[in-house]
């Protein structure tokens, strides 16, 4: 199969019901608990979702494994591609070595080493090419039709977003109680799905996305009604760099999700030591966005009942020394 654009069908819950059953057998439900510590800080009570437990420490395993278990025999014959910051990638890495397929992974030339290190020591091929997350998706689609091998689209795959929001039913089965969610946007299918198990189950829970600032494609599209490409810009937290939204999960969105907002580096970074030393978990920038637009909106969410993700915790050593090294200046 060559590479062909996704279906841009919307999930439905009943999607995300059955992906559910098809990843339990390989997946265990990762801990949400309520982290009394940091909920005094925001002002209110705050469930923390420990995805940077999962076996390649990243949410994105359930997607990827999702989306690979449904696919025909010969297609696992013929090998999957797809392009990657890293995690997504990792994800489909994982899945790959579960069905026993070969599996590509075009990253950008400055993609985080350790993350393409991890990809390689799990069998995968890893393709440097071009300087951010476009180029690289441009290659994985060459490469994908050269060699008659299925391309995996990170985004726009109603399968992949199904199996992300199996993330956000385990917190409402644990913590029915939760009348806000927040959850970083980087390619947007995480907070797609979770926003649509937040409307089905209970269509009052408000819905907060949070974007890296330098990178705001999600909230500028959002604000003008249509999906817009933004200048190249550099951030730590390559898990929430993505120039232009991706058509399926953006018009999701903009259906389900009720707020956007941004964090700053300095407030991701304030994240990962906050999460560091009141909850013992390391963060990646991304992982730790939830947790900085929470503290960063403590007025606004004072009282609430917070449900939010630390959604990978594939962080450099050089990433975290920097943080650490500028606590004095906070």
């Amino acid at each position: 199969m060559s590479a062909q654009p996704a279906s841009l069908r919307r999930p439905s819950f009943a999607d995300i019901l059955t992906a559910a059953r098809t990843i339990r057998p390989y997946l265990s439900k990762t801990a949400f608990h309520e982290s009394v510590s940091l909920g005094r800080i925001a002002g209110c009570r705050l469930f923390i979702k420990y995805e940077n437990h999962q076996p390649v420490n990243s949410f994105k395993i359930r997607g990827a494994l999702n989306r690979m278990m449904a696919t025909a025999p010969a297609e696992r014959i013929r090998g999957f591609i797809t392009s990657s910051m890293g995690n997504h990638g990792l994800g489909v890495c994982y899945a790959a070595k579960i069905i026993e397929a070969a599996a590509t992974v075009c990253v950008p030339e400055k993609a985080n080493p350790d993350k393409v290190e991890a990809m390689r020591n799990l069998g995968a091929e890893v393709v440097a090419f071009g300087s951010d997350f476009e180029d690289a998706s441009k290659n994985a689609v060459a490469i994908a039709e050269e060699r008659g091998a299925t391309f995996l689209h990170p985004h726009n795959d109603p399968l992949i977003i199904a199996g992300h929001a199996t993330a956000a039913l385990e917190m409402f089965e644990d913590e029915p109680e939760i009348d806000t969610i927040v959850f970083p946007i980087g390619g947007g299918t995480l907070i797609a799905g979770a926003a649509l198990v937040a409307k089905t189950l209970k269509p009052e829970v408000r819905v907060i996305g949070v974007q890296a600032e330098r990178l705001a494609a999600f909230a500028v599209s959002v604000k003008e009604g249509r999906r817009i490409q933004i200048p190249p810009a550099s951030t730590f937290a390559e898990g929430v760099a993505v120039r232009e939204p991706p058509e399926l999960p953006f018009g999701m969105v903009q259906d389900y999700v009720d707020e956007i907002v941004t964090v700053t580096e300095e407030e991701m970074r304030r994240g990962i030591l906050l999460l560091l030393e009141k909850t013992h978990n390391l963060a990646e920038g991304a992982g730790a966005a939830g947790v900085a637009a929470v503290v960063q909106q403590r007025e606004r969410i004072a009282g609430r009942v917070v449900g939010t993700i630390l959604s990978g915790g594939n962080l450099p050593w050089h990433v975290l020394n920097k943080a650490l090294n500028d606590i004095h200046s906070w």
